[in-house]
């Protein structure tokens, strides 16, 4: 019962679209309507409001962090499935028609949570690559890659699978960007996709 709590009430949280809620907040449109279409703080930044995608990396990190704290807490042995149903949610949003992001951002706080220095090197790992190639996919790519042999070499066996099946996804929903890397389309960090569409209500206010 106590597993089955903590893994519906992390797929819960993790559809909670911080790009999506924090935009509509801050009255821009839908994340999902411009660049590259993904309900991440990568293309919530093509607007230009840096504050608000620091606000969507920081919810949609949050929420990893917070769903494996819970669990760890109130029933431990479900902290692994909650990490992974935290990704689900965030990957396919019950609240959100299940259009969601590509979970980097989920998963960097999911990993803090499952250990610290574990989150601590993905997120080094991922810093280093997008600093020196500027590919905000390919960092992430390489950084899920690496999760699984931290997570090995750590020998936290129990979390493994759970990192596994989550670099697994990652990797999936990022099968465009990899099409468009090997094609020398992709665009890099601080490149602008596209302008995101006039708010038709700007007039009115």
């Amino acid at each position: 019962m106590e597993t089955g709590l903590a893994v519906l009430g992390a797929y819960l949280l993790g559809s909670v679209s911080f790009a999506i809620v924090v935009s509509r907040l801050a009255g821009l449109p839908d994340p999902r309507t411009y660049g590259s279409g993904n309900p991440g703080a990568t293309n919530v930044l093509r607007t230009g409001k840096r504050v608000i995608a620091v606000l969507t990396l920081l919810g949609d990190a949050g929420k990893g962090f917070v769903a494996v704290w819970l669990a760890l807490v109130l029933a431990p042995g479900a902290a692994a499935y909650a990490g992974a149903a935290v990704f689900l949610g965030h990957l396919y949003p019950v609240f959100h028609r299940f259009q969601g992001g590509k979970g980097v951002a989920t998963a960097a706080g999911v990993l803090f949570g499952f250990d610290a220095w574990l989150g601590l090197g993905t997120l080094v790992t991922w810093i280093a690559m997008a600093a020196f190639f500027r590919y905000s996919s390919l960092a992430a790519l390489v950084a899920a890659a690496f999760a699984v042999f931290f997570t090995a070499f750590m020998k936290m066996y129990p979390f493994l699978p759970a990192v596994v099946v989550i670099a697994a996804l990652l990797i999936w929903r990022h099968r465009e960007n990899i099409r468009r890397l090997i094609a020398g389309t992709e665009s890099r960090l601080g490149e602008k996709k596209a302008s995101p569409p006039p708010d038709p209500t700007a007039a009115s206010r």
